[in-house]
């Protein structure tokens, strides 16, 4: 009883400061079996609508209405360059437009690398983001969700995040329970804006806070999504900037060449304007597209359709 009126107190705080409105919040690992954890006692660390430390990773869940759910749900990794979470701009205003074309949305709150609790700083946002998808496959009948049309978005240093998810053979999350029987591998991915490559054309800050000052090449590797894309990845929708200066577009095209190789099937747009802060409203000139293209992509690969009342 405690720990539930924490996370309702928790829940009151975000709706406060961020306007949430999300139906449930989600603990992610069972109390005391949080996995790549010390043990220690901490607390989220939010100021202007960022959270710089995550102590209980947790999801925001959104549904549409009962009329418009079309059994597809998204799953989304607020950006911040691992270094804190934007979780209103890259989470709560896109899945509550998901919402608007009848998909369920999930906004994850996951552990960044800088935490002090972390025994292996790179392992925990993809241990977060993995045990996610499982939660949702899990819970699909319960929240009226088909299991197939699960997928993933992330922006940014998320975006990263989610390509991991999309990419990775290896099962992290480390609890043996009935939850860790569902698949994590997502259906689709929607990147906006993401970090991808962890070496030449690395954003230097992700890659720092991700896998410290000097990671080992073989660690650049493993952490670099365009390297272990294979015939098992999922579709993909990429949008980015051509005037992005925070990360360059160039990652996103590492990764659209080896979707490309691969044949996997890709929507892939580079607008002319939109810095690195594609949104989903007052976005320049065609970059506005990037949200009617996305809904039009989602139905083509047949993860939107509408059932029969």
């Amino acid at each position: 009883m405690r720990l539930r009126i924490v996370f309702i107190v928790i829940l009151v705080f975000f709706t406060a400061s961020f306007s949430v409105n999300a139906q449930e919040l989600i603990t992610i690992w069972p109390k005391g079996k949080v996995p790549n954890s010390k043990g220690l006692l901490l607390k989220d660390s939010i100021s202007n609508e960022r959270v710089y430390r995550v102590a209980a990773p947790v999801m925001y869940a959104f549904f549409p209405s009962k009329d418009d759910n079309c059994g597809a749900a998204v799953v989304i990794f607020p950006g911040g360059g691992y270094t804190h979470l934007a979780m209103n701009l890259g989470g709560f205003q896109l899945a509550k437009w998901f919402n608007t074309i009848g998909m369920s949305a999930f906004v994850v709150e996951y552990r960044l690398p800088n935490s002090p609790d972390l025994i292996q700083r790179e392992l925990a946002p993809l241990q977060d983001a993995e045990r996610s998808m499982q939660i949702v496959r899990a819970n699909a009948s319960k929240w009226n969700i088909e299991k197939d049309k699960i997928g993933v978005l992330g922006t940014s240093a998320g975006g990263h995040l989610a390509a991991l998810v999309g990419t990775t053979k290896d099962n992290v999350t480390s609890v043996k329970d009935s939850i860790n029987g569902f698949s994590f591998h997502p259906d689709f991915m929607i990147l906006i804006s993401p970090v991808i490559d962890m070496g030449e054309y690395a954003h230097k800050g992700s890659r720092e806070s991700l896998l410290g000052p000097n990671p080992l090449p073989e660690m650049i590797d493993k952490y670099s999504p365009q390297n272990h894309v294979d015939e098992q990845t999922p579709p993909c929708f990429i949008a980015d900037a051509f005037n992005d200066k925070t990360v360059q577009p160039i990652n996103s095209l590492l990764l659209y060449r080896a979707l490309l190789t691969n044949k996997i099937s890709t929507s892939f747009h580079v607008f002319p304007q939109g810095g690195h802060a594609i949104n989903v409203n007052n976005n320049p000139g065609s970059t506005s597209l990037w949200k009617p293209l996305c809904e039009e992509w989602l139905k083509e690969i047949n993860i939107i359709s509408f059932r029969k009342k």
